[in-house]
């Protein structure tokens, strides 16, 4: 049955709103902020934000030759997923009570646990004054903020029925733009901001049992949604690897221990006049 348009268009029209908000934002300044995201400066925290999706959106413009290393796995792989996907599902079964215990883990792993851990460790660090947990709490929520501005982009634009949706297939743009949007399977919301949560917490405190702790974690409500019959198998792989690579990416670009934030470049004088000088700040454990 087709939906009707008015249950659509408040979505359509926050997203697009989102994107003009995040792209405007990502214009205001020129340079990097100097104050930090913190409770006081929610400004700069949106600010950070805009800039990143800006940064992600516009990556595969600036993609090199060697990229292909890992864009052509990650491209096969999707594929032949696809492919097998209605066949994974349908292997499956339908187990209605399986099905909402594995909701509720996944809605408890991937939403409720990574927000609840992103406010105790931000006021616990700032009470404690550990500088180093009140910032991983900011950069894995900064890391999630920008995957569910993503996804939910790439959703509309996939457009994608889930399991549940026309002949538990997994069509995409099955009737073209006439009932748009028809789904919003891939890539998987859950996946994408728990992997973005867990590769932040993991580089941040990066031990084995804290990144054996939080990549299970991860694991476990990507594989609890294609149990929950709410996604196929390659829609949380998609939405994994989108996760993953958005978490390394805000922590390579604010992070206070990453080698972007140890670099700097200044003019100096030589012998032969004006030069630059790069220069790279080693720090100790």
């Amino acid at each position: 049955m087709c939906k009707p348009v008015y249950k659509s268009f408040p979505m359509r029209t926050l997203f697009i709103g989102l994107l003009l908000v995040v792209f405007r934002l990502s214009g205001i300044a020129q340079v990097p902020a100097e104050k930090s995201c913190d409770i006081s400066s929610l400004q700069i925290c949106a600010l950070h934000v805009a800039q990143d999706e800006a940064g992600i959106v516009t990556a595969p413009f600036h993609l090199r030759a060697s990229s292909l290393l890992w864009i052509a796995p990650f491209g096969i792989a999707t594929g032949v997923g696809i492919d097998k996907d209605a066949e994974a599902i349908q292997a499956l079964g339908v187990d209605p009570n399986r099905e909402r215990q594995f909701r509720r883990i996944s809605d408890y792993g991937g939403i409720y646990g990574p927000t609840a851990a992103i406010f105790t460790g931000y006021v616990t660090g700032r009470v404690t004054h550990n500088a180093h947990l009140q910032e991983t709490a900011v950069l894995a929520g900064e890391a999630m903020a920008d995957s569910i501005i993503l996804n939910k982009g790439l959703e509309y634009a996939i457009n994608r029925q889930d399991p549940m949706q026309g002949d538990g297939t997994g069509r995409f743009w099955p009737h073209g733009f006439k009932t748009w949007p028809d789904g919003q399977s891939m890539p998987s919301d859950h996946s994408i901001l728990v992997w973005s949560f867990a590769h932040v917490v993991a580089s941040q405190y990066n031990g084995i049992a804290t990144e054996l702790l939080v990549y299970s974690l991860a694991a476990t409500v990507s594989a609890s949604r294609v149990i929950a019959r709410e996604h196929f198998p390659t829609d949380v792989f998609v939405g994994s690897a989108l996760g993953y690579g958005i978490g390394g990416y805000v922590v390579g670009r604010r992070s206070t221990a990453s080698a972007w934030q140890r670099l700097s470049v200044s003019s100096v004088s030589t012998p032969n006049g004006r030069g630059m000088q790069l220069q790279y700040t080693f720090v100790g454990n």
